[in-house]
């Protein structure tokens, strides 16, 4: 039987976190709360110790989240939940690539299940920069822009290492609330720890790009490619990287980038077919979007098979966008406007 399933796609702006946050909080927190208690209440760390880190390695969100706490009323597990640190593992694939030729742009699929995606892209002015991308664990970013022209978007690294560190996709937040630049985020990512091995895309208005490839085991390196899917210096976990097809989709996309024919708009065609483009399977997983981010404009598209959204900072609308999922046919979809 094929798989059906489907994740509905919102846009919600709130400068400050309020009540559009908090009702995010209260549709979400019984999946976070499952996936928080996955290993155990005892596997995560105490409150005191995750705000403890937190103050220490990204001070400049301390207040954010002391925010949030208050709006939701937070209560132990919910206040370690979303602090992010050491959170349960979490393993995905997706795929990257930083478009140069013309015009810039950083395009990527996210490749995960649609029951664990919060499905929300949020603008948000928290810190005196406008951040718009699509959110994870409430007020991480998985992957986004800033009114800066600073892109960023993640892709695990293919290794099974868990260590002592923050969720990734709150250190992608903290990048877009205090970066300009990839030499800024660059500096973050060498210095916030990590639990979990990740590929981190880069790309800002100037034009500068480079994948970071972080882990909690060893140092951050760096190195100015285009191209980036699930792996680091080599492949590592050899059945995620041949379920995945993950040296498929690398070298598929590192043939785009150097063909001349190739354009912007073509390159996110590929995304939406295969080899980079997954349908569902038999548990439920595989492409829930694609995203393209233009740091010149300040701009962003989420695309599938069927359907195309844009959004800037200027005119940025709430709405939906239902995305009906199945394992053996393309994604149907239709909007439903807020």
């Amino acid at each position: 039987m094929p798989v059906r399933t489907a994740l509905t796609f919102r846009t919600l702006k709130e400068a400050t976190p309020g009540r559009k946050l908090k009702k995010e909080f209260t549709r979400h927190w019984p999946g976070y709360r499952k996936w928080f208690l996955t290993e155990g209440d005892a596997a995560r760390p105490t409150y005191l110790a995750s705000r403890r880190r937190l103050n220490q390695h990204m001070p400049e969100l301390t207040s954010t989240y002391d925010q949030i706490m208050d709006l939701i009323g937070a209560g132990d597990r919910q206040a370690r939940c979303l602090a992010l640190y050491c959170p349960t593992p979490f393993f995905f694939a997706c795929s990257q690539t930083v478009w140069t030729r013309g015009s810039t742009a950083l395009i990527r699929n996210y490749d995960y299940s649609p029951r664990l995606c919060d499905g929300l892209v949020l603008w948000s002015n928290w810190h005196g920069t406008r951040v718009m991308g699509l959110s994870d664990c409430l007020w991480g970013i998985l992957d986004g822009l800033n009114e800066h022209g600073l892109a960023v978007s993640l892709a695990f690294g293919g290794r099974k290492v868990v260590g002592h560190g923050f969720g990734v996709t709150l250190i992608l937040r903290y990048v877009l609330e205090t970066c300009a630049t990839v030499r800024e985020a660059v500096a973050v990512l060498r210095r916030v720890p990590v639990h979990m091995a990740y590929n981190i895309a880069l790309l800002d208005r100037n034009g500068d790009y480079s994948v970071a490839f972080i882990a909690p085991d060893r140092e951050t390196t760096v190195r100015p490619i285009r191209v980036s899917t699930n792996f680091q210096e080599r492949i590592e976990w050899t059945e995620h990287a041949l379920f995945f097809k993950t040296m498929d989709r690398q070298r598929f996309l590192e043939q785009c980038v150097i063909d001349p024919k190739e354009t912007c708009e073509s390159l996110v065609q590929h995304h939406l077919r295969p080899p980079l483009y997954r349908r569902i399977d038999n548990k439920g997983w595989g492409t829930l979007y694609t995203s393209c981010y233009f740091p010149e404009i300040g701009a962003m598209q989420l695309s599938w098979p069927d359907l195309s959204w844009t959004h800037n900072f200027d005119s940025f609308e709430e709405g939906e966008r239902a995305i009906h999922y199945r394992s053996d046919a393309t994604p149907k979809s239709h909007a439903a406007h807020s």
